[in-house]
């Protein structure tokens, strides 16, 4: 090119710039939306699609910054559908794709915003828009409930059905994450009946085939929640809801005691019955596991009669049939239990009540010793009658195995003279008529045993069982008598009893005495590990002026005394 047309173009372009003409690089007019997606959230479970409704937030403002509208200003969210030309192009092309809590920035050209004509008093001609929105919700006609189960109980032997009555927490969210509501805020559960339209249909729903203790996710559009006019100043129109729930509880009115039989001791003799007299230890949960109480906690039974009254009426009823060392769950409803009301601030209305139960043992007022013979000897003639002197091995022990005392731990057997009132009457019952070398177990009724009371270690209310074994035995006297004469005394018995005949009889000449008719077999003193001490008591019956010597005016048979004579005793 010569030098000359190098000049002149050089000067025709500095004209053009002069007078306005495009510079170098000016893309010209936009042909369509510009998207800036300027936040994206971690995870979108969902992009707006043509025939989607959405609503959402934005502000409108022109090139320059200055604000034309503001769903902000207005404190309402806009709602519609996209895609459809509803809305201006800009906005139906800019607004898809979107997720939930999407912020974009959005750039409109005239064509696709209001054209030439504008918006008289708001947008002129030609303008171009820019918008800054964010998403807040996405659903479709045709959407349905969407339940996520978050976690689940191992054990779920239930689950919820229509009709039954449940408790629940829950955390309520619009989509984009805006708290409106919370069980857990409130202190308290929320309690209603399912399918009964008590609640908004999507959550009559959700909560079906729901586990106790199970934690889920429902999201409900707005058609299954609160519509078109939404709920107060906290559920705008056309709102999604989000709900994450527990499941605290539920029963049905119509349930009654379950039972779940988790140990059951073999063999099993004997069942509780109503008017029995039960003792068992038990942890008392909620259905979500929460302690309520616990008599283990306390380290002492839980002691009652069954069948009146005295518990709640379903644990009159779920306690009914037990066995001794049995363990057993016991579902309760409310309505056997406390009610509407609950109890104190552990038990809430209408709680379903879980009691694991480990029976000690039980009896009836009326019951008598039950007695097993383990072992008997062939040829057995001779037995145990009241008043003998029995030596005797025990071990004693609590229904549920637990160890309480035993003759064992001792260099010597147990003695006793039976019907003497040294030994529980259920013992000395239950040690009549055995045989020398033969073994028992008996179970002794708290009544025949130590009663309501008890013992030092032995529990109030306490069914005893006692091992026992009859080493060896004495026969008796009667009650009241310390000697008797197999045949008649002697006549003369003062004379026989004074050895030196000095007209007084000391403790020596006494005692000489007894032992010399206990030798030759004429009589026998009341069985004692201790005859001494018999023979010594003997002696003071007789010395009545307690002067060491019996005068002949003293000494008295018992049978003068008592007036009777099937028996003759000093």
């Amino acid at each position: 090119m010569a030098p000359g047309s190098r000049c002149l173009l050089l000067l025709l372009l500095l004209l053009l710039g002069i007078l306005g003409a495009p510079a170098l690089g000016d893309p010209g007019p936009l042909e369509d939306v510009v998207i800036d997606r300027y936040y994206i959230p971690k995870i979108c479970l969902r992009e707006a699609q043509m025939g989607d409704f959405i609503r959402y937030h934005y502000n409108g403002t022109f090139k320059d910054g200055k604000k034309f509208d503001s769903s902000y200003d207005r404190g309402a969210t806009v709602a519609g559908v996209v895609g459809v030309g509803r809305l201006i192009t800009g906005m139906d092309r800019g607004l898809q794709g979107m997720c939930v809590n999407e912020r974009r920035h959005l750039i409109v050209p005239p064509h696709l915003g209001y054209g030439s004509i504008g918006v008289a008093g708001l947008i002129p001609p030609d303008a171009t828009l820019y918008f800054d929105v964010v998403m807040l919700d996405i659903w479709n006609k045709n959407d349905k409930l969407q339940i996520t189960t978050l976690s689940k109980p191992q054990r779920c032997n239930r689950t919820v059905e229509n009709s039954d009555f449940v408790r629940y927490h829950y955390n309520g969210t619009l989509l984009d994450g805006t708290p409106f509501d919370s069980s857990y805020s409130k202190g308290s559960t929320y309690d209603t009946y399912i399918g009964t339209g008590w609640l908004i249909k999507g959550m009559d729903q959700g909560l079906l085939g729901m586990c106790a203790g199970e934690k889920r996710s429902i999201i409900i559009p707005p058609f299954l929640a609160y519509g078109e006019k939404g709920y107060g100043t906290v559920i705008p129109p056309q709102a999604s809801l989000v709900f994450s729930v527990l499941l605290v509880d539920f029963h049905n009115p119509k349930d009654g005691v379950f039972l779940e039989h988790l140990e059951v001791p073999e063999p099993c003799k004997r069942r509780a019955v109503t008017g029995d007299f039960v003792r068992y230890h038990y942890n008392g949960t909620l259905m979500d596991g929460t302690l309520f109480d616990s008599s283990y906690s306390r380290n002492q039974t839980y002691n009652t009669y069954i069948g009146k009254g005295y518990i709640i009426p379903g644990m009159d009823q779920g306690l009914q049939g037990v066995c001794m060392g049995e363990q057993r769950r016991v579902v309760v409803p409310p309505h056997l239990a406390y009610g509407e009301n609950g109890a104190g601030d552990k038990i809430p209305g209408s709680a379903v009540l879980i009691f694991d139960v480990h029976i000690i043992d039980f009896h009836n007022p009326s019951d008598p010793v039950e007695i097993e013979t383990v072992f008997r000897p062939e040829g057995c003639n001779v037995t145990t009658r009241d008043r003998d002197f029995v030596r005797y091995h025990y071990n004693c022990s609590l229904m549920d195995g637990t160890r309480l005392f035993s003759s064992h731990d001792y260099e010597k057997p147990q003695e006793v003279t039976l019907g003497a009132n040294k030994v529980i009457e259920g013992l000395n019952s239950g040690l009549l008529d055995m045989c020398v070398g033969e073994r028992r177990v008996l179970i002794i009724p708290p009544h025949l045993g130590h009663g309501e009371s008890g013992a030092r270690g032995v529990p109030g209310s306490a069914v005893l069982r006692f091992e026992v074994e009859l080493i060896s035995m004495e026969e008796g006297v009667p009650e009241g008598y310390l000697f008797i004469w197999h045949g008649e005394p002697p006549a003369n018995l003062y004379e026989q009893m004074d050895l030196n005949k000095d007209g007084g009889i000391p403790v020596e000449e006494f005692s000489t005495f007894i032992k010399t008719q206990v030798a030759e077999g004429k009589g026998r003193l009341m069985p004692s590990s201790d005859p001494e001490k018999v023979i010594a008591d003997m002696f003071q019956n007789q010395d009545r002026n307690q002067d060491g010597k019996i005068t002949p005016e003293e000494l008295k048979l018992k049978s003068d005394e008592d007036q009777e004579r099937i028996h003759e005793e000093l």
